[in-house]
């Protein structure tokens, strides 16, 4: 009778390791006497111990930091960077059998990668455009990790740290391209000014009256006022008979 127990003990316990669930997100890649044989999954799949072994692999995405890297940019100004890394397995057999550590690989990979790229662009380059760095590191490492069965999604330079001489630099001469823009503006703004008056001069010019009315404005803008002045206007006629006399 204890025997018995025994062995339906042990068939118990052969039976539930026989049996495996995986999840939706899960895959099983199954070897037989140490050689592949298949993946499975997802569901309960059948591994027959001594006889088959199961490798589980996530097909979900992986968010991984790259951690700060120092790196001497092209113009020789010494930067540290960090950046983030999206990337997942779309292939269970290359994942195990191509690689050792995928996760550990694509980390490795990501740091060598990040000072080789950024150490061939400017500090420029570094801080306006991101975006087309971003894109070659994810080229870039996504070439690399494809014989892993490996797809990176995504590549993002988080942090720039400078220098604080560097950071006191770029101060200076933000604030310089802050004052060229602002005198650049105020010279248009006076040039268009001059414009505008000489365009009126040349239209009062060719239409006497519009003078005369001109001259009548600025008297009521003068005796608006509260002050106690009176203005006598004299005629326009009497400069430009002025005028002929000094000509003639």
């Amino acid at each position: 009778m204890d025997v018995l127990i025994i062995l339906l003990v042990l068939l118990a316990l052969l039976m539930f390791s026989t049996f495996k669930v995986l999840r939706e997100y899960e895959r099983g890649v199954i070897f037989l006497f140490g050689r592949f044989w298949k993946v499975k999954g997802p569901g309960i799949i059948i591994v027959i111990p001594g006889v088959q072994k199961m490798v589980k692999v996530s097909l979900r995405t992986v968010v991984m930091d790259v951690p700060p890297q120092d790196i001497i940019t092209k113009d020789n100004v010494t930067v540290k960077v960090n950046a983030v890394i999206y990337f997942r397995v779309v292939d269970s057999r290359k994942a195990i059998i191509e690689v050792e550590d995928y996760l550990y690989a694509t980390s490795q990979l990501s740091q060598t990668t990040l000072r080789s790229i950024l150490g061939q662009s400017t500090l420029d380059d570094l801080l306006s455009n991101r975006e087309d760095i971003n894109a070659h590191l994810q080229r870039v490492i996504d070439e690399q990790t494809e014989p892993w069965g490996v797809k990176v999604a995504n590549v993002e330079v988080k942090n720039v740290d400078l220098p604080q001489e560097m950071q006191r630099a770029l101060a200076k001469q933000a604030e310089a391209e802050r004052e060229r823009r602002a005198k650049v503006i105020n010279a248009q703004g006076e040039f268009e000014a001059a414009q505008k008056t000489c365009d009126a001069a040349d239209l009062i010019g060719a239409h006497p009256p519009a003078l005369q009315l001109r001259f009548f404005q600025t008297l009521l803008d003068l005796s608006s006022g509260e002050g106690t002045h009176t203005y006598l206007p004299i005629p326009i006629e009497l400069f430009d008979s002025l005028r002929k006399g000094k000509d003639a």
